[in-house]
């Protein structure tokens, strides 16, 4: 299957939605769901696993998100594959499951059931920025949706019935990805992970668990689900996001007092690099990046290139880069591709606006 017209379509991570903040790139939220009286993903045998497909193929792409895109994994390539896990829409675990394993996707790309990993059916909405409101109303009117014509696995003392016990009761996870350059820079990360941790949230990188957290980019979710309603498990979230976005404004506000010079000069740098170099690795890009990114939030580039760098985050991952280049290509040519592509689009962005925002003069000490 050729998923570049999904790829080339316009989607709410790479062409934005509501206008990106400053920390929080997007939103997301996640359920996971079964169908009675059918056995788990990993206990059901591959016919058990295809009628299930064909099911949710049915009820759903046929019903409440039609309309949309179906694809079966096992007609995918592993580049289309990976492709897909780049861009948030599947996840690694269904990205390596065989037949019986799919995903509908919606037009927008903000929405996408994927079909027979963990769980028969794993529903998630994304939103661009700080938007768990709207991510949650369009995901409990899709799942509300479904369960009218699902039988779903569920039980009046343990909720909703899931493969792994942790998911057990509402199913939910809530997530949100966050920028935390200055928390990084000031070593303040592993202590904010703890008290994360302390708090039943867990932190993990870009692209979910096991992925390390390049470009100063982290996810934070809830981690119980039984005992706690949907809204008292976003709003619990929503609660310790304020408090990390909290810490990392602190974080900026030192930086930008006692460290000024090195920051605008980590940030020119950056900039020189993404403009000139030749070579670029994807971890190298996406800390490149993150300063771009930080550069706009305070104020030395416009603020609509907040988006620009958003789709780069995604856009400069091995999959995409291979993926414009019709095919797989090695690691040094994927290097060569990704820093000619950021030559090309930083050649077109204005010059940083040092000396205007922010006030970053070292301050004469008083005698």
């Amino acid at each position: 299957m050729n998923i570049l017209p999904l790829i080339e379509a316009k989607a709410e991570l790479t062409d934005g939605g509501l206008p990106p903040e400053p920390i929080i790139l997007s939103t997301r939220i996640r359920l996971a769901r079964n169908i009675a009286p059918h056995r788990f993903p990993g206990r059901a045998g591959e016919t058990e696993r295809a009628e299930i497909l064909a099911m949710a193929f049915e009820k759903i792409a046929d019903g409440p998100l039609s309309g949309g895109t179906r694809i079966r994994i096992d007609e995918l390539s592993p580049l289309e594959r990976q492709v897909l896990v780049e861009r948030h829409l599947i996840s690694r675990e269904l990205s390596e499951a065989g037949a019986g394993a799919g995903v509908i996707i919606d037009r927008a790309q903000h929405i996408s059931i994927m079909v027979n990993e963990e769980d028969h059916l794993r529903l998630q909405a994304v939103r661009s920025g700080f938007n768990f409101k709207k991510a949650w109303a369009e995901l409990d009117a899709l799942d509300t949706a479904i369960e009218d014509d699902v039988d779903y696995a569920f039980s009046s003392e343990l909720g909703y019935l899931t493969a792994c016990p942790t998911n057990l009761g509402t199913g939910m996870r809530a997530s949100a990805m966050l920028h935390l350059p200055g928390l990084v820079m000031q070593e303040h990360m592993e202590k904010v992970i703890r008290m994360v941790n302390q708090l039943g949230m867990a932190v993990r990188g870009l692209f979910g668990e096991g992925s390390e957290a390049t470009g100063s980019v982290f996810q934070i979710s809830n981690q119980q689900t039984l005992g706690e309603t949907e809204d008292s498990i976003v709003k619990r979230l929503i609660n310790v996001l304020h408090a990390i976005i909290e810490q990392e404004e602190n974080a900026r506000k030192v930086i930008r007092e006692k460290k000024a010079l090195k920051l605008l000069d980590k940030i020119g740098r950056a900039f020189g690099i993404l403009r000139n170099a030749h070579l670029l690795s994807s971890e190298e890009v996406m800390n490149l990046l993150s300063l771009m990114r930080l550069a706009v939030d305070l104020g030395l580039l416009p603020k609509e290139y907040r988006t620009h760098v958003d789709r780069l985050f995604i856009e400069t991952q091995p999959g995409h880069i291979q993926l414009s280049a019709r095919g797989e290509v090695d690691p040094g040519e994927r290097d060569q591709r990704r820093a000619r592509a950021m030559r090309e689009e930083f050649s077109s962005l204005p010059g940083l606006s040092f000396g205007t925002k922010p006030d970053v003069t070292p301050k004469k000490k008083k005698s």
